[in-house]
């Protein structure tokens, strides 16, 4: 018998929000009913995908729109998504500064593999989206993540970055609006951290794939407020667009003086690799951009009350707290009792799943440190389905 050797950067991958997933299978099997609040994913509930980007996918592919695009993407998305930049969030990008992926964690993965060398740093939010830190680790690099404190609605502390860049810094992620806090970063706080971006000679990386689910207005793109500090964008069709499993996203670079083209001209490079993007998608993509965007506000205002509803509960269950989230759809609720009753938050999730079927993701697959001692959940169910789960949290909280 041959046994396979597998890479170690491969053996290590973790990716906490579908790793508990084995878990709730073996709770399905007992006979448990699931409640799935691991996966930020609308269209699982009742946020269909509007109808005119589901007929431009079905005339694209009727018109035989399926061949191969160019790996970089089709020069009618990008330039659908320089007029959207523009629009939503007043940043100004060539059509050339723009490339096309399978999804934001395509663009993650491409970004960090042409970014980091062997111990190179990457600064990341804690907590933070996993695949910051899964594929700085995998590309041989080190994620280090700085602090964002809860009792500022998880705000960033910008001297708790300038303290951590070293030599090896290569770039300071943002993830804003925030998965898993729900935290929307404010503009004070953007600009100290481009400030000090600027001070080290270090590139910003601009998650805002929840760029337009916001309960709050404060929200400022990062590279709206950069001057001469070089920004690579990354956004996104899934959840704005309610385009999950299509798997469309895009990067973006930011840069006045010319100092990512080296970086730009590496991740086309990927791209030409893996062929292209979706053709048929990236069709839907352009009517999605530029099609009717009502969707947008009847999504918002539908996941405000839910928002508010599951901040209140989780507020009124003796042992949790939870800061009130100002973008996405996530909570991110503390657990005061990990610790003493359950040894770690994975514990807490594993004893609240096979108790009671909800289904949470533990907060130190997040980030070890800023992350443990909290669980993610999603508001994305209706109200009925949002009380029946709170009050089995309830419950369950009652007995310990």
């Amino acid at each position: 018998m041959v046994t396979v050797k597998v890479a170690k950067r491969a053996d290590s991958i973790e990716y906490a929000i579908r790793d508990v997933i084995d878990i709730a299978r073996e709770a399905i099997t007992n006979g448990k009913k699931i409640f799935p609040l691991n996966i930020g994913d609308p269209v699982a509930f009742d946020f269909p995908t509007p109808d005119h980007i589901k007929q431009a996918l079905i005339e694209a592919i009727e018109t035989n729109k399926n061949y191969y695009s160019p790996s970089e993407g089709i020069p009618e998305l990008k330039q659908a998504i320089v007029e959207k930049e523009k629009k939503i969030n007043n940043v100004n990008i060539s059509k050339g500064n723009v490339i096309i992926t399978s999804g934001v964690s395509e663009g993650i993965q491409m970004l960090l593999s042409s970014l980091i060398e062997e111990g190179d740093e990457i600064l990341v939010p804690g907590p933070a989206y996993p695949p910051y830190i899964s594929y700085s680790k995998f590309w041989n690099g080190k994620p280090i993540t700085y602090e964002t404190l809860e009792k500022e609605k998880w705000q960033p502390n910008p001297e708790d970055i300038r303290k951590k860049i070293s030599e090896k810094t290569r770039a300071i992620v943002l993830i804003n609006p925030n998965n898993p806090t729900g935290a929307l970063t404010n503009k004070k706080i953007v600009k100290k951290i481009l400030d000090i971006a600027g001070e080290h000679n270090l590139t910003v990386i601009s998650d805002e794939i929840y760029d337009q689910i916001r309960y709050v207005e404060e929200f400022v793109s990062t590279s709206k407020l950069a001057k001469d500090v070089p920004v690579v964008g990354l956004n996104g069709f899934s959840k704005v667009y309610l385009m999950t499993g299509w798997r469309l996203g895009y990067v973006y670079f930011h840069d006045q003086n010319d100092e990512l083209k080296n970086l730009k001209e590496a991740i086309e490079k990927e791209t030409r690799i893996r062929i292209c993007a979706n053709t048929p998608v990236q069709m839907a993509g352009v009517a999605a951009l530029n099609g009717p965007q009502n969707h947008v506000v009847d999504m918002v205002n539908k996941l405000k009350i839910r928002r508010d509803y599951s901040w209140k509960r989780l507020n009124e269950i003796d042992g949790i707290s939870c800061t009130k989230p100002e973008g996405a759809f996530y909570v991110f609720p503390k657990i005061r009792d990990v610790g003493s009753k359950w040894k770690t938050d994975m514990d807490f999730v594993v004893e609240l799943l096979l108790d009671t079927g909800v289904l949470l993701v533990h907060g130190s697959g997040f980030d070890p440190i800023y992350g443990s001692g909290h669980v993610r959940g999603i508001f994305l169910p209706p109200i009925e389905t949002l009380e029946q789960v709170f009050n089995k949290v309830e419950q369950f909280m009652k007995k310990k």
